[in-house]
């Protein structure tokens, strides 16, 4: 087992036409190093695009960090706000019906259909 040669590991390299192999690293042709990729803000995602403006403008990743994770926890809390707004408003409607049902069932069946006043005495 001594005799055998010390094992390479092989890497996940990106061919120039975008396909992904498993290779030697040591026998891949050297590859000249490309400028910075430049990604417009238009073609972001909708998502992304805040982010994509705070690191451009110079903000740091901190920034950056917080937008990703404040972004959607508020969102999730202002659902849930609404949410529980909801439910409220319906649960008022509800009472708010059932009282004034009561209380026209109340005043309807106590109301006395005789006449009063001048005309019927």
């Amino acid at each position: 087992m001594e005799q055998l040669p010390a094992h390479r590991p092989l890497t996940i390299v990106q061919l120039p036409d975008g396909q992904h192999v498993y290779a030697d690293p040591a026998a891949l042709p050297v590859q000249q190093p490309t400028g910075p990729q430049v990604v417009h803000i238009h073609q972001a995602p909708p998502d992304r695009t805040v982010q994509r403006v705070a690191l451009g403008s110079g903000v740091g990743a901190g920034a950056v960090a917080a937008g990703v994770y404040f972004g959607p926890l508020l969102v999730g809390a202002l659902t849930a706000i609404a949410a529980n707004l909801a439910m409220l408003a319906f649960i008022a409607l509800v009472l708010g019906w059932a009282v004034v049902t009561v209380v026209r069932s109340v005043t309807t069946s106590t109301r006395d259909t005789g006449r009063k006043g001048r005309k019927a005495r």
